[in-house]
């Protein structure tokens, strides 16, 4: 019996082995184009974010939702973030709150601007599809202290609440209130802000709320200061359709997989993620309930460059007379929201909203969502500064600095840093 039960362990040892030889070379690879760098780098990462994505590890431990498990374990993403309270290199950084919301404020120095010492500003929403992310991760933590410095620019991170705890509208209230309470002339004067220089920003899910907010602040006449730029980095802007050219061609491209961004969708509208195959169905941009004229907002054919369109065709089919029961009705009237869906906004809203710029990138799922809003806000009479990488992927700015040091973030945030510091 004991020499067949250590055979038996030896067997299960060899088998083991083999398992994980083989099983995690496959997990770990990823086909990736040649333009991008640091192959290996990249697929690791990505894979370490799809498993801690896989829900169904944490729920057999006994663990919390297992979106709660991944924010303790990206908390520290890219350089370490450092506490508030202090004034490293005379840079002074508070937790405060703004109309309840909390924030990080980054105040430089001292005052230098040139209007009678007013500073310029920037109000910034962290990405993480709504569900990830926080003002204290390393990674955005360093932007805003560099942004902070190099623009000499009074900072404002907000930290918005996130799912699965709370879900839209959720999120983008909180970011509009934090907006508005800071464009108070009160606040901006106690801060010495100059108030025809203030931006909003966000990457990825905050490029889509500073988009939402930037929109509603334009149209909203109680609100006497106005943001004078927007600054978009690889935004999300629509989930009608999870089939334009770049979702098509990036659909498993890392950092963010066509079927993690449809997720992140269900989940911050808060409806049955039994409905994800519907939002990745080519015939749901096609459901009788969604309007025409919401059509021609996304319609990529003629909003998108040819050669961002390359051979890709439409696709999907007519739905017929289908109506919208049940979950359907639940997941369409948040993708029809412009506070959602900031693309789908009506000509008259886009006119009135600030210069922008808007970082987009070939291989990112988002890249159409930036390139139409692109081309929408130019045809408002916009002016936009479009920035395109094309050996970009989406999160790349965010690991620009230690321990990743992607050459294509660090250029990334170079532009960006420039393009403010030419226009706020």
């Amino acid at each position: 019996k004991k020499i067949h039960s250590l055979k038996t362990m030896k067997l299960s040892s060899i088998v083991v082995t083999l398992i994980l030889t083989v099983g995690v070379p496959y997990y770990i690879y990823t086909p990736l184009p040649a333009a991008i760098e640091d192959h290996l780098k990249l697929m690791l990462l990505d894979a370490l974010f799809r498993a801690m994505l896989q829900g169904d590890l944490c729920q057999c431990l006994g663990l919390s939702h297992h979106i709660t498990v991944i924010r303790g374990s990206t908390l520290g993403l890219g350089s370490p973030g450092e506490m508030a309270g202090g004034q490293g290199g005379g840079m002074r950084v508070s937790d405060v709150d703004f109309d309840r919301v909390p924030v990080r404020v980054y105040e430089p120095p001292a005052a230098g601007g040139g209007d009678g010492g007013l500073r310029r500003a920037v109000m910034f929403y962290h990405g993480g599809g709504w569900a990830l992310g926080t003002t204290k991760m390393g990674s955005y933590d360093v932007l805003c202290r560099q942004m902070s410095d190099e623009l000499n620019a009074v900072v404002v991170s907000v930290e918005y609440r996130l799912a699965p705890e709370v879900h839209f509208p959720v999120q983008y209230e909180d970011c509009l209130a934090a907006a508005k309470h800071f464009l108070e002339p009160g606040i901006l004067g106690k801060l010495s802000v100059d108030p025809q220089r203030v931006a909003v920003s966000g990457d990825s899910a905050g490029g889509n709320l500073a988009a939402a907010v930037a929109q509603q602040i334009s149209v909203d006449d109680s609100v006497r200061v106005k943001f004078s730029v927007q600054a978009l980095i690889y935004p999300v802007l629509q989930g009608l359709d999870l089939n334009t050219p770049s979702y098509q061609q990036n659909h498993n491209m890392p950092m963010l997989h066509r079927s993690m961004m449809a997720r992140f969708w269900l989940l911050y509208l808060g409806v049955d993620t039994s409905l994800h195959p519907l939002l990745l169905s080519p015939s749901f941009l096609h459901h009788p309930s969604i309007p025409p004229s919401v059509r021609s907002h996304l319609n990529w054919t003629t909003l998108l460059p040819a050669k961002h369109i390359k051979h890709y065709k439409p696709v999907g089919m007519e739905m017929g007379s289908q109506e919208v029961t049940g979950q359907e009705g639940d997941l369409l009237p948040g993708l029809l929201d412009v506070r959602a869906a900031p693309l789908l906004a009506e000509q008259g809203v886009l006119s009135r909203t600030p210069r922008a710029y808007i970082l987009t990138c070939e291989y990112d799922v988002l890249r159409d969502d930036g390139l139409m809003y692109t081309r929408r806000l130019q045809d408002a009479g916009v002016a936009v500064s479009s920035h395109h990488y094309d050996d970009g992927f989406h999160g790349a700015l965010s690991f620009a600095h230690w321990p990743f040091f992607f050459d294509v973030g660090e250029r990334m945030i170079r532009g960006y840093m420039d393009w403010l510091q030419e226009n706020l």
